[in-house]
């Protein structure tokens, strides 16, 4: 019997082996889009996440917008192509931010590249030098299908700069006011400004220690600490204004950036933060700041809503959403077609999977005591009547107005906790009041916990297969110069 069992499985085992094996299914379905398309729109998304990955990858969009009648239905394939571009460990520790220079070069008819910043809690900051320009798919350089579903696709244009280690604490946040400057900010206190030419220091102001207040009995900070840091700073559209809010202060710290020195401090009285939820149990600080494009006005956010100043430092409005969660993320648009201001709309993100669009020109009675009035609300994305629970943790606007068939409709990038990217495509209306329309394009699954993200519209593809590999290291070798003068003139 045994032996005649020992059979049995071999031949069991030759029949599973003459089978056809199963096809691994991709994570999404998709209508594959042709390479190369002369008409396309690729759009780079550049992520950050706990398990300190970097990861980058392109999205192509179809040369038309999808009709309405596609849609609508449920089970339409997705028009979008996903491209990984790069994937690694770029930290030691979790990624907190990422910032984004404007173009290095100023002639747009040529290929650009932009600098890619990455702060975490390791203390470090590396730089990248990222090409705005996908490379064409050819022979030479492929794109390779995965057993996920989604392809990958270098560019050899990519490249490492360095890190900055200037900084002693976990970096909180980094900004390029211009392409000649780089500001990071740190829970060291300090704010630094940094010359991208050589990448040297020029000026450092440091806020003051916070001072202890009501510390919790079941606190396990050592004797004398307190919490502190920088969390957010906005610099003014004329680069000779910043302000800056912190851990541990109920309170903005005005910056005068001319002299690099303390311009004054606002403390934030008992009815603004009452206006937004925050209690004598909440730290009353603020989480972010951002200036409008025309540097009038200026909003801070809190944990459970945002406060509109504006240039004379008091609160114009608020904005509390409904039903009440907690806010991520702030961020003013410019939807008019001259760029003007005419239709700038204050944007947030939240913790219940939404964004919401408010206008801050237009403003009612507040619904409670307090006599900040309220924003009103435009619009919003997401939710549960989308099916979206999860945290925001950033988002982006892309304006697409260089492309003739999409014309007037902007892309909404997503980034959640829960590590998938969601892409909607939405236009407003010529009265703001009449709110939006938007539709889910796509969206695609990294894997990671997200918290951060950057992304842009891409140049047209750029042909690779008449440049030699010398041509390909000039960038670095161009990086690599002024870093050996610079060290040439320090030996002198």
């Amino acid at each position: 019997m045994a032996k005649r069992k020992r059979v049995e499985i071999a031949t069991n085992d030759q029949a599973g082996q003459d089978q056809p094996r199963k096809a691994v299914k991709a994570a999404a379905v998709t209508s594959e889009l042709p390479e190369n398309d002369p008409g396309a729109v690729t759009i780079q998304i550049v992520t950050g996440s706990y398990q300190s990955v970097l990861h980058g990858f392109t999205v192509t969009l179809p040369a038309e917008p999808p009709s309405d009648e596609k849609a609508l239905k449920k089970d339409a394939p997705s028009t979008l192509r996903f491209a990984d571009t790069f994937l690694f460990q770029a930290h030691t520790s979790a990624i907190r931010t990422l910032a984004l220079s404007p173009p290095t070069n100023t002639d747009s008819s040529q290929p650009q590249t932009a600098i890619l910043a990455t702060g975490g809690s390791d203390e470090r900051i590396n730089l990248y030098s990222i090409s705005m320009a996908p490379p064409m798919v050819s022979e030479r350089y492929p794109s390779i299908s995965t057993l996920a579903g989604n392809k990958i696709l270098e560019n050899p244009k990519n490249r490492e700069i360095g890190t900055l280690l200037h900084h002693s604490s976990s970096i909180t946040t980094l900004y390029f006011p211009s392409k000649s400057k780089l500001l990071s900010a740190a829970e060291d206190n300090t704010i630094s400004v940094t010359r991208v030419r050589d990448w040297n220091v020029v000026s450092t102001v440091k806020a003051p220690q916070p001072k202890a207040q009501g510390r919790p009995s079941g606190d396990t900070a050592p004797l004398g600490s307190v919490p502190c840091g920088i969390n957010d700073f906005a610099v003014h559209p004329s680069m000779k204004l910043m302000i800056s809010v912190g851990r541990g202060e109920r309170c903005m710290r005005l910056w005068n950036l001319m002299t690099g020195k303390k311009a004054g401090v606002l403390n934030f009285d008992r009815e603004l933060l009452q206006s937004v939820k925050e209690n004598k149990r909440s730290t009353g600080e603020g989480r972010a700041i951002v200036w409008d494009n025309a540097g009038e006005e200026f909003t801070i956010a809190f944990e459970w809503g945002v406060v509109v100043f504006g240039v004379d430092s008091i609160p114009r409005c608020k904005a509390i959403p409904s039903p009440s969660t907690k806010v991520q993320k702030v961020k003013y648009v410019d939807f008019s077609t001259d760029k003007d201001g005419s239709k700038e709309i204050l944007t947030v993100s939240t913790d219940d999977g939404r964004v919401l669009f408010y206008s801050t020109k237009e403003t009612s009675a507040s619904s409670d005591s307090s006599t900040i009035p309220d924003a009103q609300l435009v619009g919003q994305l997401g939710g549960k009547a989308s099916g979206l629970t999860g945290r925001i943790k950033g988002f982006e606007i892309l304006d697409l107005a260089d492309f003739d068939k999409w014309k007037g409709t902007y892309l909404l990038v997503t980034s959640g906790s829960d590590g998938i990217i969601r892409i909607w495509s939405f236009k407003i209306k010529e009265a703001t009041t009449e709110g939006l329309s938007s539709t889910l394009l796509g969206s695609y699954e990294t894997g990671n916990r997200i918290t951060c993200m950057v992304s842009f519209v891409m140049q047209k593809p750029q042909d690779l297969e008449s440049i030699n590999e010398s041509d390909l290291g000039s960038d670095k070798e161009e990086e690599e110069a002024p870093e050996e003068s610079s060290s040439d003139s320090d030996q002198d």
